[in-house]
């Protein structure tokens, strides 16, 4: 029992140590890219691979907005073996990305050759770019990005999943803040048009 309160806590801790201004910012970037017609793109190994999936399918079907990650099978082995493992997303990057996308990259430790790849490849092609990473404060990663989220756990688990419930309180607040728009927007409409009316 005491392994799992002594869990529990730690994992509250992690999540509750965001920077919230930190959220808030990356938050206005992924809305600047679909304002200006940009799509997001997340990417990630392993586990982080997978909370990209759900990230991106959270992000395009609750909010709209485009997002798309890279986790097809073909893709992934293809790039790996014409372009090397540490380069697939970097390839990948300069095949999907355009002007005014934004790149989010995840890596537990901040220093998968790939992601650190990817990195350099987004910051080549002027593109906004959040990380999320953990383990060594001093890793590659970290200072990488426009805003860099970092995890203060050696453990792959914790760092996972604090990285998914940021990313995922990201997109819930993206969902509120657009209902809430839209809701304004529908009151305005209704509004008008009883005054057209009377």
């Amino acid at each position: 029992m005491d392994f799992f309160r002594d869990y529990v806590k730690d994992m509250c801790d992690k999540v509750r140590c965001v920077d919230l201004a930190m959220l808030n910012a990356a938050k206005r970037l992924i809305l600047k890219a679909n304002r200006k017609g940009g799509k997001v793109i997340i990417s990630g190994n392993g586990g982080s691979a997978s909370i990209a999936s759900h990230v991106s399918v959270d992000l395009t079907k609750n909010t709209a907005i485009q997002a798309i990650n890279f986790n097809e099978a073909t893709l992934i082995t293809c790039f790996s073996n014409d372009y090397g493992y540490e380069r697939w997303i970097e390839k990948a990057l300069e095949f999907y990305a355009r002007e005014n996308d934004i790149v989010i990259l995840i890596s537990s430790s901040g220093q998968s050759e790939n992601i650190i790849n990817a990195a350099r490849k987004a910051r080549g092609m002027n593109l906004d770019l959040v990380t999320f990473s953990g383990f060594n404060p001093e890793n590659p990663l970290r200072t990488m990005g426009d805003i860099n989220f970092w995890v203060d756990s050696n453990s792959y688990n914790i760092v996972e999943m604090t990285h998914h419930i940021w990313l995922l309180a990201i997109v819930d607040k993206i969902v509120k803040q657009l209902n809430v728009s839209y809701q304004n927007k529908l009151s305005e409409t209704i509004s008008d048009k009883r005054l057209g009316s009377g």
